[in-house]
């Protein structure tokens, strides 16, 4: 997701004269667009599947980092524990 600097910086003055505009754009191009204001980056448009997507593959990577530092630390169970822990025989 590249964002495109002369496509996709847009000042605030835009989304509330065609919101609609701003929105398409964001939803066809897949890629987030930078709202400013007096030339200074004030929020993001993103489109719902995009920020979903995102916020699915966030989590996902902050799940495996936790896991390699719990792995690190000697925070893990044998696999006779684990079973114990979750009642399988």
């Amino acid at each position: 997701m590249q964002v495109k600097f002369s496509e996709d910086v847009v000042p605030l003055s835009d989304l509330k004269i065609n919101p609609g505009k701003v929105v398409g754009r964001a939803q066809e191009t897949h890629r987030p667009i930078l709202l400013t204001s007096r030339g200074r980056g004030i929020a993001v448009v993103q489109g719902l599947e995009d920020y979903e997507r995102t916020t699915e593959e966030l989590r996902f990577v902050k799940a495996v980092v936790q896991g390699l530092m719990d792995v690190r630390d000697g925070n893990t169970l044998s696999l006779e524990d684990a079973r114990k822990a979750l009642g399988i025989k």
